[in-house]
Formats: structure tokens, C-alpha cells, sequence
């Protein structure tokens, strides 16, 4: 099955509702919230932590089944619960409505799937298997987390940083892919690991000026 792999964004704004309440829809609720959104939650019974969320008012909680109409105003859904019967109901509003619709091991029955994803900060790599193989795009995961370890957040954050200094200091586009292919060749991801980011800030700005 062909993808089109794109990054939602804005979610803080929109309407995203999980449907069922044990573990994978505490997952898909996690990875909404990472992601800014405030989930909404239909489901009869919700474990301890999804009801101290609501409590904190960090989702908001439906304790009941799910119900026709619940999708009005959503623009994205993921359908979580242990009865194929009500996953498939909610399959088949989403598609009257025209949101984007997920259903938890069910290929069939969605129209995106959720990649398996590595977060550093403003970093994001995703892992997708069109739904063939969840288990090894969690493998590839746990390889890639190694890979890219926690500092590519701080080292992300100082190249963003950079980024406006040498748009405006430097005018010539060969110049700047020049001096970006010297950054990103030089130590500042190895000073970033060993939580040096000052030392790394400052030879950074002094190889800006060198091309100035």
C-alpha cells in the first residue's frame, strides 16, 4: 500500500478523539498529547492514569460507549477499542464526515497510519510499514533511539539558532551551503552530548565569522 508521509500539525486546535480506554488507546492519547494536541476520550472505563489526565484537564474524558455523532466537529480519530463491531461503526462516520481515520490493527479500516517515531526535541524521525509489520518498525525504533540519542535536542536547538546569523550575514547561497556543510562536519553535535552546548555555541558563531 502507497503512503504519503506527511507531519499534522496545529492539533492544539482541532478536535482528536480516541476511542476505547485500556493500554493502546493510553498510547495513542500519549503520542497525541506529545504531539500538542487535548485528545478527547470516549470510553466507559479508563485506566488511573487517562483519569488523572482528565482530572488535570489535559484530555477530556467521555465515560460512556461511543456513540453516533460523537465525530461532529473532528478532524482526526483513532478507533481503539477491543470490539471490531465499534471500531468499524466509527470507521464508517469518519468517512461520512471526512476525517482522518485510524483504526488500531486494522489496515483496511484507515486512511493514515501512525508511524512508529523517535522525538529529540524539535528532531522527529518516523518509521512507517504501510501497518505490514508495526513489531519491526518498533524494532527499527529501538535502534534508531541509540542512534540518535538525546543530544540531538540541544545540538537541533544551536542550528536553529545559527540558522538567522547566517541568512543575514551571509549572502551568497554556495557561501552558506559551504559554512552549513562546516558546522555540521565539525564537533558541535560531540560538545552538545557532553552537555557543552556554550563551548559548541561559541565555535559555531567564530566559524560564522570566519566566512563573513
Amino acid at each position: 500500500m502507497r503512503g504519503y508521509p506527511i507531519t499534522l500539525t496545529g492539533l492544539d486546535s482541532v478536535r482528536c478523539v480516541v476511542v476505547g480506554g485500556g493500554e493502546v488507546a493510553a498510547r495513542k492519547v500519549a503520542a497525541l498529547r506529545e504531539a500538542g494536541a487535548r485528545p478527547v476520550l470516549i470510553s466507559p472505563e479508563a485506566g488511573e492514569e487517562l483519569q488523572l489526565q482528565a482530572e488535570r484537564g489535559e484530555i477530556e474524558l467521555v465515560p460512556r460507549l461511543y456513540r453516533s455523532g460523537d465525530l461532529a466537529g473532528a478532524r482526526l480519530v483513532i478507533a481503539a477499542t477491543d470490539d471490531r463491531e465499534t471500531n468499524r461503526t466509527v470507521w464508517r462516520e469518519a468517512q461520512a464526515v471526512g476525517c482522518l481515520i485510524n483504526v488500531v490493527d486494522d489496515p483496511a479500516h484507515c486512511n493514515f497510519h501512525v508511524p512508529a517515531t523517535v522525538r529529540r526535541g524539535p528532531l522527529t524521525i518516523s518509521i512507517a510499514t504501510a501497518g505490514k509489520s508495526p513489531a519491526l518498525a518498533g524494532r527499527i525504533r529501538q535502534s534508531l533511539e541509540r542512534q540518535f540519542d538525546a543530544g540531538y535536542q540541544p545540538y537541533l536547538e544551536l542550528l536553529g539558532e545559527l540558522r538567522p546569523h547566517i541568512r543575514e550575514r551571509i549572502a551568497d547561497s554556495a557561501q552558506r551551503r559551504k559554512l552549513w556543510e562546516a558546522l555540521l562536519d565539525a564537533e558541535l553535535l560531540a560538545l552538545c552530548r557532553q552537555g557543552r552546548q556554550g563551548i559548541a555555541r561559541r565555535q559555531a558563531m567564530r566559524m560564522v565569522q570566519e566566512f563573513e
